[in-house]
């Protein structure tokens, strides 16, 4: 009990009576019935503002801490006290070569149109992010599941010493639920034919689609050739984003 409990009574003696006396009281008595000892009543008045006290603090506790909890569960926005937002990312192509991409065992079998995994993106850049997601080696990893607008576009930029004819271009980005291997979600082609006196030859190729996606799946671009350029952050890039539909 508190310090003030002891300035109610004569003694400890005095207050263990007292405390007796009201353990010994039948259920539902009233405070009343103690009148006989002034010392008791007293007592027992500071006893129950006390309760008191204490039961409408830890009922103020409780309600605060369900009403954040509601809100964390039930939002629009499916908030996190870590990191608020919805799920989203946007990758650019790092300004670096891509001779280390490539067909790649951790990729999976791809189709020969789209053998070329690209693993070197940006995410952590005045262009780019990653929130309620992860990124790591060309991959986005689902982390909430719902439907996600998913896209990509690739600038490839073929120098004229080099390029065929007319090459084909393939841009791809795969889907790879848990412990499965790659599923082809979207693909897009362009087929180009330019002028032999052309110092380069330049096409961007963009695709997007909604698609419903589990926690733990994974998102990655696969390309048919890579002579892209890799310079221009805002001309190659890959994202995705949860929309509440």
């Amino acid at each position: 009990f508190p310090s003030q409990l002891k300035s109610q009574t004569p003694g400890s003696a005095e207050e263990l009576r007292c405390l007796k006396m009201l353990n010994q009281q039948p259920e539902g008595s009233s405070l009343e019935e103690l009148s006989s000892s002034q010392g008791c009543l007293k007592l027992a008045s500071t006893i129950k503002a006390y309760v008191a006290t204490v039961t409408e603090s830890m009922i103020r506790k409780s309600a605060v801490k369900e009403a954040w909890r509601s809100y964390y569960n039930t939002s629009e926005e499916q908030l996190s006290p870590k990191i608020a937002g919805k799920p989203s990312a946007h990758l650019t192509l790092r300004p670096q070569s891509l001779a280390q991409d490539g067909r790649s065992q951790r990729f999976g079998n791809l189709s020969q149109s789209c053998r070329h995994a690209i693993t070197h993106w940006g995410h952590s850049s005045l262009h780019s992010h990653v929130q309620n997601m992860t990124y790591r080696a060309g991959r986005l990893r689902v982390e909430q599941p719902g439907k996600y607008y998913v896209y990509s576009q690739i600038y490839f930029r073929y120098r004229g010493a080099s390029r065929d004819s007319g090459p084909q271009l393939v841009q791809c980005i795969q889907w790879q639920p848990p412990h499965s291997p790659p599923m082809l979600l979207l693909k897009g082609v362009g087929t180009k034919c330019w002028a032999p006196e052309a110092d380069y030859g330049l096409h961007a190729l963009y695709q997007g689609g909604l698609f419903e996606l589990k926690a733990g799946d994974e998102l990655f671009v696969s390309v048919s050739s890579l002579a892209i350029d890799s310079n221009d952050a805002a001309a190659s890039y890959f994202g995705a984003f949860r929309l509440d539909l």
